[in-house]
């Protein structure tokens, strides 16, 4: 099999582990081999195996990019030309947009609503070879009310044996997760307002119910504080957006969030790379009051993962990091800004064969220029992306590769 052995000044195996100064990382069949100090490795590795050195640089794990709609086109009005698109360019849009996120060093995503289940023609290519992207976890068509919030993408349900059949259909289609619109939301505003109900209490629980029957975890996208509270009764593994709404503002729940921790259950927040423009939008007074509360929930221990929404409107499909930039002004330290990134997503998805370097572990895997952890820019200088052991081929070669 193929070795690589990559040097550098630094590798972060995990945000929360202490960095290996002058570290290397072996990199065999698709996995990571060994992971320790250079010297050692370089001289425990035969002569043979090809060197990747990249002086100035850290390794680290590969970004995870939990909340993204791959077959939106971050247009005005992405809904209009999903619903219109031609099934072929369609696919072959997705494909871009699976590139563009990976030469931003995501190396996984999580697909939280597509059309036709093209994510999961598009997951078998890249696994396949025959497509450039990241490691693709796939919800297909989303659970909506009749008339609901994405209604457009085909997973309308109104009884019981609806939900039972749509979530069927899913996993028959390959679906990796069930995603549900438990609330209404912005990009349909002929459905529920934000903070209102798209499903009882009950047929929450029914639908995680059907959903592990089937072997698959729900993430629910969720605006309004009581529809928070019953995704938490239900048991879902992450709540999007989580934004506490109610008719008169924001009624933030510190019971609920309390919940949420005990049971293990992780707020994707959903944050596009521009978030100036989102405050602009929002108006300093609400945009203030959101900060605010995610504040709250981090004092009272929610756990937060990393997402984008790539592909709403304004959510382009290449800046991840300055979404993480945002929540670093909110106080978030570099290491618990990292860690929302890889190894905490990663534990959020229910996968454990990416977001650290380890031994045995998928080879996904980021080069920078620079330390991550002292320099906040450093995201932006991307030298080389691996996913599953596979460089991207879009990225050009900074650093010095040759025969040992």
């Amino acid at each position: 099999m193929n070795k690589l052995l990559i040097t550098a000044d630094h590798v972060i195996t995990k945000p929360t582990d202490q960095p290996i100064d002058q570290g290397a990382v072996l990199v065999e069949g698709g996995r990571i081999a060994a992971v320790g100090r250079a010297a050692e490795l370089d001289t425990a590795v035969d002569a043979g195996v090809t060197r990747l050195s990249c002086p100035g640089a850290t390794v680290l794990p590969g970004l995870i990019d939990c909340h993204v709609h791959l077959a939106f086109d971050a247009s005005a009005d992405p809904l209009r030309a999903v619903a219109h698109a031609d099934p072929t360019e369609l696919a072959a849009a997705m494909a871009t947009r699976a590139e563009q996120l990976l030469a931003s060093g995501v190396t996984t995503v999580r697909d939280l609503g597509d059309r036709d289940a093209l994510t999961v023609t598009l997951r078998a290519a890249i696994e396949a070879g025959t497509a450039i992207g990241p490691r693709i976890l796939a919800a297909t068509t989303p659970l909506t009310s009749r008339g609901g919030h994405c209604g457009f993408l085909g997973g309308e349900v109104t009884t019981d044996d609806d939900i039972r059949a749509g979530i069927a259909r899913n996993a028959a289609a390959g679906a990796d997760l069930i995603k549900v619109m438990a609330s209404g939301g912005a990009l349909t505003p002929t459905g529920p307002r934000m903070w209102e109900a798209q499903f009882t209490a009950r047929q929450l629980r029914l639908i995680v119910e059907e959903a592990t029957r089937h072997g698959l975890a729900v993430a629910a996208h969720a605006h309004g504080t009581d529809v928070i509270a019953h995704c938490v009764d239900a048991g879902v593994r992450t709540i999007e957006h989580c934004s506490w709404r109610t008719a008169e503002g924001i009624g933030y729940d510190p019971e609920i969030a309390r919940r949420m921790v005990e049971n293990d259950i992780a707020v994707c927040r959903c944050v596009s790379g521009d978030w100036q423009l989102f405050r602009r939008q929002l108006g300093a007074e609400r945009a203030d009051a959101i900060s605010e509360t995610i504040r709250r929930m981090r004092e009272d221990g929610v756990r937060f993962i990393a997402g984008t929404d790539a592909g709403v409107p304004g959510a382009a499909f290449g800046d991840y990091v300055g979404m993480l930039d945002f929540f670093a002004t909110l106080g978030f330290g570099r290491c618990e800004v990292l860690d929302m990134a890889t190894t905490g997503a990663a534990h959020a998805l229910g996968l454990t064969d990416t977001g650290a370097l380890t031994t045995g572990m998928r080879a996904d895997l980021i080069v920078t220029d620079g330390n991550p952890l002292t320099d906040p820019t450093a995201l932006r200088r991307i030298r080389h992306v691996f996913a599953a052991g596979r460089r991207a081929p879009a990225l050009p070669p900074e650093g010095t590769e040759q025969p040992g």
